[in-house]
């Protein structure tokens, strides 16, 4: 399994030859003025909820690309008023894909849509495929709700928020780190503004002294899982 960021909370995994790309916010970016929008392919783009720094590129990639879109009955709603017509739509749930068996759990956030109108309930995701299971939180205060983890799968990883303010930050991270029972994270949503710039070395060290590893790819960089 290959994972490739694209900063802030835009990322694409490759599983089982397709490509699942999470929360398109791109050229918005000043961070990521490198990364050109049209070189990144995908067969399916996973939509945690509507805020614009989580659909900015949404549907231009969707409409070039034909992937299916994913996520919020809500969300889907506006990308297809936008022109998407190749969308599966959800509310909490389970439902099975190609790429394996996917659950859409809440999230503690909130959700509208760059039109202003209601972006639905906010969530994250977990996948489970042939290649491994991980979470991926979506936008998220630390919440009970994920001590449940272990009653759906064991993850091999899971991507989490790490910059704080309007999500958790490293403290609590570690502390969902736990509540997931998993010990490889990729840290998200961090550095893009100012509320959220962190100290790369001070958190990775959060997680290294819980016996953790933190994982802060660069953007544009592609590790393997």
């Amino acid at each position: 399994m290959k994972y490739t960021y694209y900063g802030h909370s835009c990322f694409l995994i490759e599983v089982d030859s397709r490509k699942i790309l999470f929360d398109p916010f791109i050229s918005g970016n000043e961070l990521a003025t490198h990364i050109d929008i049209k070189s990144i392919d995908a067969d399916f783009i996973l939509v945690s909820h509507g805020h614009g720094d989580h659909v900015g590129d949404l549907v231009e990639i969707a409409k070039r690309t034909g992937a299916l879109v994913i996520g919020a009955y809500e969300v889907v709603g506006w990308a297809q008023n936008n022109g998407i017509s190749n969308v599966h739509p959800m509310n909490f749930g389970t439902y099975n894909f190609e790429f394996g068996k996917l659950k859409f759990l809440p999230a503690w956030h909130s959700s509208m849509l760059p039109d202003g109108s209601y972006g639905g309930n906010p969530g994250g995701f977990l996948l489970m495929t042939n290649e491994g299971n991980f979470y991926y939180s979506g936008d998220t205060c630390l919440m009970m709700d994920m001590k449940l983890m272990s009653r759906y799968a064991k993850l091999d990883f899971a991507i989490l928020p790490v910059g704080g303010n309007f999500t958790m930050d490293a403290d609590d991270a570690v502390i969902a780190a736990e509540f997931i029972e998993c010990n490889k994270i990729i840290g998200v949503h961090f550095d893009t503004f100012g509320y959220i710039k962190v100290d790369h070395n001070e958190i990775k060290e959060k997680f290294r002294a819980t016996g953790r590893e933190l994982l802060l790819p660069k953007i544009g960089e592609t590790i393997n899982l």
